[in-house]
């Protein structure tokens, strides 16, 4: 016995037989007041014997045949467990052909060839003792058919008739349980198990059903290829007739277990301590179920009652014991036995016979705090005999509690199911018996809930970004409250990443590893809260992985792969990609694109080709790494598919054509040998094909053309396996030459003392020897007629697009003569200079009033006040600029430069443009059309299209043009080498000069 203790060791680790201490024990506590007994205790030592020698005789087997091999281990305590294995220690392999029963043997529902063997080794594992022990190896020896009629015919003569019949289907036939019934019998609360295993060939299917119901749900299984039934938890309801069925293609044969569920005592009322005071009544009830019924009895101390001391207060009516008017020497420890067959139950139950007056065992003024709105249960755990009765009071002067607000329960706590604050206060308890009476106070404080009006939300968040969730509390002042982060419901990673603040959750560098649920809890000493929100973490897609290349043909191939992990973001579509290691080595091009549900995609190929392939998958985030490539799959060669592209005939110089193309790409030579047959004819011209092969090179100069001419021009690829389909044909022509002739009939018409209109004689096509590009009017003030004198001549220049016979002359000076000249323009340059033609412009309405304004002295003190004004603005720049002040005129002209004088771009051309007479460089071939805002000659005479392009401007009501030579123009794309400029804005106080 241990000291101050009921247990009883008992070791047989230094010496001793455990055999010696097999039987029964029961354990008795024992005092003045009574005894207690325990439940019965077996102890039995553990056994793990040896199997019986035995000769075991080898298996001759025919083919087909069924088989049963015996294990029988030896009986242990507790039973083995059975397994059978080879001489390698290698469990044998089993299925719905071979597999081993419950009671350890191996069935083979039919022997085949390959079972022959000669160490089939059943084996007991033996738990407790922790020992294995083996029988002897069974040896199996399977015949065919084939073997055994090769050894007849060896013992035969030629003629006897001989021959075994060949393997043979049989319907079902069970090998266990034997005949048609059998009988189960089961504990309540165990485990049924039924079996079935059946011989035949084919193997036989098992199934099993419950005549009269179904099989119990959720507590069905089936284990060993269907041949077990397994039904856990077993009830009175589980008895019944179960039927297994084994069928194959030839019959069915079928078996019914009657099974009845037995049961163990079980308890419906355990007897339960009685405290009773002298004279009061009482009763002790023991009542159980089992199968069958068990038989209820009583003992007193330990002692069955019908021999233990009389008692007159006690009278026993079968499962119940009646006590009336209890006195002190009543006190006992009764016991309740229920038995049947299958076991027993033992109950002790103290009867105690006391007289005490009432006690308060809950402390005095002990504090209880809740939180509004919530349960308060205010103790008031008392003891007396007889049993005291409980009344609550609040205050020191309040009535009695009672109502529908307050819950009383029988071991004296108040209950107020929904506290509010003004539920605080002093609550006073009192319990009386006619022993006495006691009463003791606590207190009673109502708290504000702890809340979180700021819970964290869910969140997606690229992978190595920055997440914060927000957890902002509002509590009871007079609480400290606590913030815990849990990740998954389990503690934060300890990681510098995660940054706890007072009021929010922050993760840099954010992983895949950080996706999750994050939750806040908020505790104080009386509450809890939490709010709880889902972290998603998105990246690009994995690569694509596994590309595998099928049906393979000339001209098509499919692609399959298997996609990579989305990272929390769906894949969108794959683009796939390929290399032609043959003719660019190293270079990816795009090949297709695919949605993102699809991991298959037939792709086109190209003949003459080494295609490897990737995939790259593509998300919201963006584009994965491309796939690991594919196996390289080279196609035949083949004769081009299609020509070269972009193919042009135009002239570099006037006796000559240049053809030029875009060559075909590697992959779209279809095959090696690669070249080009060039074909050129003059049109309109009934003339022979003539052409050319050439290689490696995209451009051929046809020499000795004549000038400007049309022809048709075509380029055909071809290989050593063959030509392109005919090409198209292409009109071009060789070369421009200077126009020949000038225009004729050269007229002026002056409109006002600014405007003039100039009209020409278009030149004939033919001579103009290229393409027509327009016509430049060359004009410049050769003396003004008031004063008589010659300046420095500056021409100027109006360019007309196209064949335009007419234009306006604006700004001009008035009072003035004026001489011009007309061009024709082509690809190449100008032609001659038309004659001279001189024309005078009439005297201005500004004119006789110019010296008069200029005289008068309130002019002369205006432009001086002008004058000072800038003087100011100047020095106020000069200072802002010293204090690193922008001036914001500079600004403004920094923003919006004027495009008048932006220098042109070298491919700008635009005719309209004024520019000095010396800038008559030949224009660009091929001028482009006029722009938007040409007007045809029909729509008017007077169009401000005349102009030329790109002069803006005004007439007065007498028609005179404002803003002479303003410039104001769109910057539009230049034709020539050089760009034309227009000339500075004419100052407008030059007018009065």
């Amino acid at each position: 016995m241990k000291p101050n203790s009921g247990t009883l060791v008992i070791n047989i680790m230094n010496g001793g037989k455990a055999e010696a201490y097999e039987g029964v024990y029961q354990c008795t506590a024992r005092n003045e007041r009574g005894a207690a007994i325990s439940n019965n205790i077996v102890v039995r030592p553990s056994r793990s014997p040896l199997w019986t020698k035995e000769k075991l005789e080898p298996n001759h087997v025919r083919e087909g045949d069924s088989l049963v091999l015996h294990c029988r281990p030896p009986v242990g305590l507790p039973p083995p467990i059975i397994f059978w294995m080879d001489n390698a220690f290698q469990r044998l392999p089993q299925s719905e052909r071979v597999s081993q029963g419950l009671n350890g043997d191996l069935y083979f529902s039919n022997v085949q060839p390959e079972d022959t063997r000669e160490d089939y080794i059943c084996y007991a594992r033996f738990n407790h003792t922790q020992t294995i022990q083996q029988k002897q190896p069974i040896s199996v020896k399977v015949f065919s058919m084939d073997s055994l009629n090769d050894t007849i015919a060896a013992n035969l003569s030629d003629t006897d008739i001989f021959g075994a019949k060949p393997v043979t289907e049989r319907q079902p036939v069970l090998l266990t349980p034997t005949g048609s019934t059998s009988t189960k019998v089961e504990l309540r609360g165990n485990v049924l198990l039924l079996e079935c295993i059946a011989a035949g060939l084919p193997t036989p299917v098992i199934r099993w059903i419950k005549e009269g119901g179904e099989l119990p749900a959720n507590r069905t299984f089936f284990e060993n290829f269907k041949k077990t039934l397994k039904i856990i938890d077993v009830s009175e309801a589980d008895s019944g007739n179960y039927k297994c069925i084994a069928r194959n293609a030839l019959g069915s044969v079928h078996h019914v277990i009657s099974v009845t569920v037995k049961a163990a005592p079980y308890w419906i009322t355990a007897p339960r301590n009685l405290v009773l005071s002298p004279g009061e009544d009482g009763t002790l009830i023991c009542r159980a179920n089992g199968n069958p019924k068990p038989s209820i009895s009583w003992l007193a101390n330990g002692v069955p009652i019908a021999i233990a001391p009389e008692d007159p207060s006690r009278k026993v009516d079968g499962d119940t014991i009646i006590f009336s008017h209890v006195q002190e020497r009543s006190s006992a420890v009764y016991q309740c036995n229920a038995s049947n067959e299958y076991g027993y139950l033992l109950a002790n139950a103290f009867v105690n016979v006391l007289a005490e007056p009432p006690r308060i065992l809950t402390p005095a003024n002990k504090l209880y705090q809740v939180i509004a709105d919530s349960p308060a249960l205010l103790d008031c755990a008392y003891f007396g005999s007889p049993k005291p009765e409980i009344e609550w009071f609040k205050g020191v002067k309040g009535s009695i509690l009672r109502g529908n607000e307050y819950v009383f329960h029988d071991n004296g706590t108040l209950e107020i199911p929904v506290a509010q604050k003004n539920n605080a206060g002093t609550y006073t308890c009192v319990a009386r018996n006619e022993l006495g009476k006691i009463q003791n106070e606590v207190q009673l404080e109502i708290k504000d809930p702890t809340m979180i009006i700021k819970q964290p939300e869910y969140k997606v968040i690229q992978r190595y970004g920055q997440v914060s969730f927000e957890c902002i509390i509002k509590h009871d002042s007079t609480l400290l409250p606590t913030v815990t982060w849990l990740k998954d419901n389990d503690e934060l990673p300890d990681d510098e990443r995660f940054l706890v603040g007072k009021d929010n959750l922050t993760i840099m560098n954010v992983t895949d590893k950080d996706d999750g649920t994050y939750t806040c809890i908020v505790n104080t000493t009386l509450d809890s809260v939490s709010a709880s929100a889902v972290l998603t973490v998105v990246a690009r897609p994995n690569p694509p992985f596994d590309l595998e290349l099928t049906g393979q043909l000339e001209r098509s191939i499919d692609l399959s792969w298997l996609p990579g992990d989305e990272n929390n973001s769906p894949v969108t579509s794959f683009v796939i990609e390929f290399e032609d290691a043959l003719h660019e080595p190293g270079v990816w091009r795009y090949q297709t694109e695919v949605p993102g549900s699809q991991t298959t995609a037939q792709l086109k190929l190209s003949p003459y080709v080494n295609y490897s392939f990737r995939v790259i998958a593509v998300n919201r985030i963006g584009r994965s790494q491309p796939s690991e490539p594919s196996e390289q799959y080279l196609t035949k060669s083949a004769s081009p598919d299609e020509n070269p592209a972009n193919v042009q005939g135009i002239g570099s110089e006037p006796d000559n054509l240049v053809i030029t193309w875009e060559p075909l790409k590697g992959f779209q030579s279809n095959g090696p040998g690669l070249q080009y047959k060039v074909s050129w004819r003059q049109k309109d011209v009934d003339d022979e094909w003539t052409s050319v092969i050439v290689a490696n090179v995209s451009k051929y100069i046809v020499s000795g053309t004549p000038t400007f001419v049309p022809y048709e021009v075509k380029v055909q690829a071809l290989n050593d396996l063959g030509y392109a389909p005919e090409p198209s044909e292409v009109i071009g022509h060789s070369g421009e030459d200077l126009p020949m002739v000038a225009p004729g009939n050269v007229q002026v018409h002056v409109i006002n003392s600014t405007l003039a209109k100039v009209h020409w004689d278009p030149v004939p096509l033919k001579s103009v020897r290229g393409h027509l590009q327009g016509y430049k009017v060359y004009y410049w003030k050769v003396q003004s007629l008031s004063r008589r004198s010659r300046r420095h001549v500056e021409k100027k220049i109006l360019t007309f697009r196209g064949n335009k016979t007419f234009g306006m002359l604006p700004g001009l000076e008035p009072y003035s003569s004026y001489k011009l000249n007309v061009r024709v323009v082509n690809g190449k340059g100008e032609g001659p200079a038309s004659p001279d033609k001189v024309f005078k412009t009439p005297e201005g309405a500004m004119a006789s009033r110019q010296v008069d304004i200029a005289t008068q002295g309130w002019f002369i003190g205006l432009m001086c006040a002008v004058a000072l004004l800038i003087l100011i603005l100047l020095i106020v720049c000069f200072i802002r600029r010293n204090k690193g002040g922008k001036y914001p005129v500079k600004e403004k002209e920094d923003a919006h430069a004027d495009p008048e004088i932006q220098p042109m771009k070298e491919d700008d051309g635009t005719f309209g443009e004024y520019s000095d007479a010396e800038d008559h460089k030949p224009l660009k071939k091929g001028s482009r059309t006029p722009s938007d805002r040409t007007v045809k000659k029909e729509d008017s005479d007077d169009s401000l299209v005349d102009y030329g392009e790109g002069v803006n401007g005004q007439f007065n009501e007498d028609g005179s043009f404002i803003g002479q030579y303003s410039g104001k123009k769109e910057k539009e794309p230049a034709e020539g080498n050089e760009s034309s400029e227009a000339p500075s804005p004419v100052n407008a106080m030059n007018s009065f000069v």
